[in-house]
């Protein structure tokens, strides 16, 4: 029921366009501070390593094996694509271009921030981002997916309608 109404109901599309500006908000917001502010992300990394030790970690042991051997060695790589990553989700969730792909890319963001010891606004961000994705094109009824959608629908007509058409 719930779900129908997500994925259906135009109030729904205005109350999601408006959930999705805020976090496409929230995202730029933060890429920019990067972007114009810089990054410490080895520093970030290493603290994140660091919370995964003691009785009661914050960090799971496999996380923590996963920023050392990888994330780590590669920080100016992972720097890029976090700054970015939160760039573009923010510009397309606000203009609602790509809603449910910015809206999973955001999510997936979140969880890595989480699952790095870093609470902040993620949970929040998370739950939001969830009605987001569980709507799945009515988020973008009310932004550029109103307009690219029939056009992708045009392109490829072996995409079924109801999966990408606004009822």
């Amino acid at each position: 029921m719930l779900n129908d109404f997500l994925r259906t109901s135009r109030t729904a599309a205005v109350v999601l366009a408006v959930i999705r500006v805020y976090l496409g908000v929230t995202w730029l917001k933060a890429g920019i501070g990067k972007l114009t502010g810089g990054f410490e992300v080895q520093g970030f990394l290493q603290g994140s390593i660091s919370k995964a030790e003691g009785a009661h970690p914050a960090v799971q042991g496999w996380w923590a094996g996963f920023l050392e051997s990888f994330a780590l060695p590669n920080h100016e790589l992972f720097a890029q694509l976090v700054m970015w990553g939160e760039i573009l989700a923010g510009i397309a969730l606000i203009l609602g271009l790509f809603t449910t792909a910015a809206a999973f890319g955001g999510i997936l963001m979140n969880f890595a921030f989480l699952f790095s010891g870093t609470v902040s606004t993620n949970p929040q961000m998370v739950i939001l981002t969830a009605f987001i994705l569980a709507a799945g094109i009515n988020a973008g009824r009310y932004g550029l997916d109103h307009w690219i959608v029939p056009l992708i629908q045009k392109r490829r007509p072996h995409l079924r309608k109801s999966q990408l058409a606004h009822t």
